[in-house]
């Protein structure tokens, strides 16, 4: 029986420029290409989740490019840790490999799957894809990983070279992938337990020349396409970060600076993994939140009072997606304005956003709160009215999600600014300084 390797899925859902998939295909053996359904993730989310929608559309196009090569995306569900020891024996499987990922969870996974292969003499190899940077690649002199934005990116940026973005053409040695006589049809969503979900129309992943271009000085308003929309298609790899990050570095500074962030939380979620659920600034879980479930329930459905708040939130619910400039405005009024914490909001966000990121997510929430790494101060407040007035003077965003504004349809503020505003700086500042 022939050796084969296998290349496990996971977040990359391409052939092109997948370095993990390179890395396969270049070993001594025959690909077996896996996407595995995880069970674990899956029973987290809500029967109308439309990232589940997604990623099958998104295997079910892989799956076709697999199988126009003579080959074949096997497609699994259960648990991993379970599910790759069987498929190693199956296929005859002498070594693993995989695109890493950071967060906490597929860390405790892939670490179980590797002592599991290592008893059975199985390699299990990993290969950097979904980030420029990882780990300790772009830390401090002494070593120790960066918590402040600005020097990480002065760092990056001057250890960035173009061997780093260089792709890896694994799209053109697909003739190293093991031939399947007989295709495997695919798992429907219903037999996933997903029977709620409703047809949506994705963003493409098509890079905008021009918008990457102007995107520094029209990046901030959302009533207009100002913003890529390839959040979505970088959380699960549809496109390749190296690529984008060669048209950013050659176009526009502002909009390399956001792939920058990105690595940056992804750096700071695999070394300090209790971020996600906790503060990074230890002293803000002291802060005694209010935690008002009306008032939250008012800003889950956009009816606060405060309409740019109310756009983005509609906004979200609608379509999973919310605009940057928004997203902050939003979540520093349920933290600064309702005193609600900060992960409550996260975890709304976690389960509406087309486009979550485990580490972007808790690192732009705990950004808006002052409680993170590199957080704005606690003193530092969103006005919801001149932000407003700023990046949507004319109304166009809010009128395209809030129609009855101006109506006496339209609620009155929950809060007002200038009260709420004093009473939590005044409790931030207590809390803080006890």
């Amino acid at each position: 029986m022939e050796n084969n390797i296998l290349f496990w899925h996971r977040r990359d859902f391409r052939l092109e420029d997948n370095h993990g998939l390179y890395k396969a295909l270049n070993s001594d053996g025959k690909v077996v290409p896996i996407f595995i359904f995880d069970s674990t993730i899956l029973a987290r989310l809500k029967q109308d989740d439309q990232r589940i929608l997604f990623i099958h559309q998104e295997i079910e196009r892989l799956k076709k490019e697999y199988q126009n090569t003579g080959s074949d995306l096997m497609v699994y569900f259960g648990n991993p840790v379970e599910l790759i020891p069987q498929i190693c024996v199956e296929f005859n499987i002498q070594k693993v490999v995989v695109n890493r990922d950071y967060e906490p969870y597929a860390l405790q996974r892939d670490t179980a799957i590797f002592e599991l292969l290592k008893d059975k003499n199985i390699d299990f190899v990993g290969a950097k894809d979904h980030v420029v940077f990882e780990k300790q690649e772009v830390v401090k002199d002494d070593g120790k990983p960066y918590t402040v934005f600005t020097p990480y990116s002065r760092k990056w940026k001057a250890r960035l070279t173009d061997a780093d973005l260089v792709a890896f053409p694994s799209e053109k040695q697909l003739n190293n992938l093991k031939i399947f006589g007989e295709k495997q049809s695919l798992i429907s969503l219903q037999e996933l337990g997903f029977t709620d979900v409703k047809t949506v129309d994705f963003p493409g992943k098509l890079v905008n020349k021009t918008l990457v271009t102007k995107y520094s000085e029209q990046r901030d308003f959302p009533a207009i396409t100002g913003t890529s929309r390839l959040g979505v298609h970088l959380r699960f790899g549809t496109i390749s970060v190296r690529a984008l990050a060669r048209q950013a570095k050659e176009l526009n500074e502002t909009f390399l600076n956001e792939l920058i962030w990105r690595d940056f939380y992804q750096m700071i979620i695999f070394h300090f993994p209790l971020s996600a659920q906790h503060s990074f600034k230890p002293t803000y879980d002291r802060i005694p939140w209010d935690n008002n479930e009306l008032h939250f329930k008012a800003w889950c459905e956009g009816k606060t009072g405060y309409p740019l708040v109310d756009a983005g939130m509609r906004e979200l619910n609608a379509t999973g997606h919310m605009h940057n400039r928004v997203r902050m405005v939003v979540a520093s009024f349920l933290t600064k304005h309702l005193l609600i914490d900060w992960r409550w909001g996260a975890t709304y966000f976690a389960e509406k956003l087309l486009d979550f990121e485990l580490a972007s997510n808790a690192g732009g929430w705990q950004w808006a709160s002052g409680s993170g790494c590199d957080a704005a101060p606690y003193f530092r407040i969103f006005n919801p009215a001149l932000q407003l007035d700023k990046f949507d003077k004319q109304m166009v965003y809010v009128k395209r999600w809030v129609p009855e504004f101006g109506t006496n349809s339209y609620p009155q503020p929950i809060v007002e600014h200038a009260t709420t505003t004093k009473r939590t700086i005044a409790i931030y500042k207590e809390t803080l300084n006890a």
